[in-house]
């Protein structure tokens, strides 16, 4: 007689730079679950379908599931497009989005922990990143991960638009 047999393991999500062949899928992903969800005005859908624009400001990461990339995050460690960063010493991820088909499997985290790695690995001191009230799912992610609100640096982009901000101190391991 034998024991109980153990699961096969999910697969895990591997997470990589993206390429140009990846922005299509990006796009659609970014530009799908935004819309699909209702968390932007259809004007700013423009610069989420703008992959090619973010992918010169910002670096750009996929996870991967099967080779079929099913998650991507905009990395930013200098320049004008972390709008929320106070300075150098702060790096930010912007449009962390996960394919609604794979939620819960540790997409998400296994983006945001490479953008942790890679800040870290830059010398960012802090990772900060501003969110919209209604991504509830995300902020219990952030705030598993050490991220803590930071209510006195909340901003508006645009009037009517308001987004929440928290941190995370990167210490080195």
């Amino acid at each position: 007689m034998t024991g109980p047999v153990d699961p096969i393991p999910a697969a895990v999500p591997v997470v990589e730079p993206a390429t140009r062949a990846d922005f299509e899928r990006i796009r659609e992903l970014t530009v799908g679950v935004y819309r699909d969800e209702e968390l932007c005005s259809p004007e700013y859908l423009t610069s989420l379908g703008d992959v090619e624009g973010r992918s010169g400001r910002a670096e750009l990461l996929v996870a991967r599931l099967d080779g079929r990339v099913v998650g991507s995050v905009a990395l930013v460690l200098d320049g004008d497009f972390g709008e929320v960063t106070a300075g150098p010493a702060e790096a930010a991820f912007r449009m962390l989005v996960v394919d609604r088909a794979v939620r819960g499997a540790g997409v998400g985290e296994v983006l945001v922990t490479a953008c942790l790695v890679r800040a870290r690995a830059a010398g960012k001191a802090t990772m900060v990143l501003s969110t919209d009230p209604r991504m509830t799912a995300a902020h219990r992610l952030y705030e598993r991960l050490g991220f803590r609100r930071l209510p006195e640096r909340d901003w508006s982009p645009v009037a009517g638009i308001d987004l929440l901000v928290y941190a995370l101190e990167l210490s080195r391991p």
